[in-house]
């Protein structure tokens, strides 16, 4: 990397501060005691800054210990993620893939063991053992089983079984229930269709599985242009993300406006905090730097492949990189290690995921620009796939692994997913915590 990006002056930033106009309402309130929490981070910093001019920096260490500590052992207080434990491992391994850290063989090898005990009979994953195969933890599983990478790692994705687990969720109408006879929202789309690419179904089994999912995900987009949970809904910066995601994975966006949903997504950048809220009128939250921030250049591509008189418009991302990375760095690590929503709250394996992986999306959003690094170059990340949050090469090898299973799978079937010369290679490149106590349960079974 040939650059370091100093910090801003913050000073220059209290214009931007919100502006209630002499009508105080509960979002007027809790936005300005946020952006009052924010300034103290801000100031906080560049008095520290006198004393270390390397600041900030990522608390790599600590966050890696802070990731150690819960891939076994966690405190009572997470029994209510019981059913979430798949979800778990995938926060823990995906964060500590973008910190470039490995945990041991043997470990990894356990934790193969746990995530096969959590695959449903009847096709899918569950939240734990001897529960009921869910679209969500099937997400996260098979994006776990992706990183780890072995071939017992492969193996425990069973095709045949999760492919009658999707069938058995999809309806007629394009959309997925999350569960057998559970809601239905853009979420199921996302991880029914990253499970089955990931898997490398074949063309015929997609077109089945996913027939009028398109027409269903564009029926999502909300008048402000982006996509909520289900029709009708409000639009949120994660159903977004599921949706274009989704969308760029089918090799379709229909008839969905483009235009409005990159106009909606980039006005979610909070212009004082410089992190992004998830819906409008909502708080900044250090999740939404990867909801929001991977929808952006996504859309972007999907536009200048639409248009391309418009490519010099688009070919530079359009959020503001050096503001999210200040958000992250300066308001959401612990110095103990974890990442959080925002000042004020605990750190949690969901936002240290999330917040990293932002962070990567950050840095490394075009293939054929330096990586964008905010700070010293030791605060770099390792480059996450936009579309599955997974280390790209992590994708590509379950992708050419399960290829050998396929004789009807089209060249182009490929690009979609890797862009051959353009679309891969930008991508590529590219509440509350529980209490701790004394007591404790592994999350990873032996």
């Amino acid at each position: 990397m040939d650059r370091q990006w100093d910090i801003r002056d913050f000073s220059d930033l209290k214009t931007e501060k919100f502006d209630e106009e002499n009508v105080t309402t509960a979002t007027s309130t809790e936005q300005i005691k946020t952006e009052k929490l924010i300034s103290r981070c801000f100031e906080r910093l560049q008095q520290m800054i006198c004393l270390d001019p390397t600041l900030p920096k990522i608390c790599r260490n600590e966050h890696i210990h802070f990731l150690e500590s819960g891939i076994q052992n966690l405190s009572t207080a997470y029994e209510c993620l019981d059913s979430s434990r798949p979800w778990i491992v995938y926060w823990i391994l995906n964060a500590a893939h973008l910190l470039n850290h490995s945990f041991s063989d043997a470990l990894l090898d356990r934790i193969v063991d746990f995530l096969v005990k959590c695959r449903s009979p009847s096709g899918g994953f569950a939240g734990g053992p001897g529960q009921f195969p869910h679209l969500a933890p099937t997400y996260a599983a098979v994006n776990s089983l992706c990183i780890i990478g072995t071939k017992k790692a492969y193996e425990a994705i069973d095709r045949p079984s999760l492919k009658n687990f999707l069938r058995s969720v999809h309806e007629p109408n394009g959309a997925f229930r999350m569960h057998v006879d559970g809601e239905i929202d853009v979420r199921g789309c996302y991880c029914a269709i990253t499970a089955a690419k990931l898997a490398n179904f074949s063309k015929k089994d997609e077109e089945e599985l996913f027939e009028n999912t398109v027409e269903w995900i564009v029926s999502c987009q909300s008048y402000e242009g982006g996509i909520g949970g289900l029709p009708d809904l409000e639009a949120h910066g994660g159903y977004t993300f599921c949706g274009i995601a989704a969308l760029c994975l089918l090799g379709s966006t229909g008839t969905l406006n483009l235009k409005s949903l990159l106009k909606w997504s980039v006005n979610r950048q909070m212009r004082y905090e410089g992190g992004f809220q998830g819906r409008t009128n909502k708080l900044v939250d250090g999740c939404y730097s990867f909801w929001q921030g991977a929808t952006i250049p996504i859309v972007q591509l999907l536009i200048q492949r639409n248009e391309p008189c418009l490519g010099d418009l688009m070919d530079r991302p359009l959020f503001d990189r050096q503001a999210l990375q200040e958000y992250v760095l300066i308001c959401c690590q612990r110095p103990e290690g974890g990442l959080l929503d925002k000042p004020g709250k605990p750190p949690d394996y969901y936002h240290t995921c999330y917040t990293l992986s932002g962070i990567s999306i950050s840095q490394h959003c075009k293939a054929d620009m330096q990586p964008f690094v905010v700070g010293q170059p030791e605060n770099e990340v390792m480059p996450t796939h936009p579309i599955y949050n997974i280390p790209p090469l992590a994708a590509w090898k379950v992708f050419q692994h399960f290829q050998k299973y396929n004789s009807d799978m089209y060249p182009e079937d490929n690009n979609v997913i890797w862009g051959d010369d353009s679309e891969g290679d930008d991508f590529v490149r590219s509440e509350s915590q529980p209490t701790e106590t004394d007591e404790s349960f592994e999350i990873v079974d032996d």
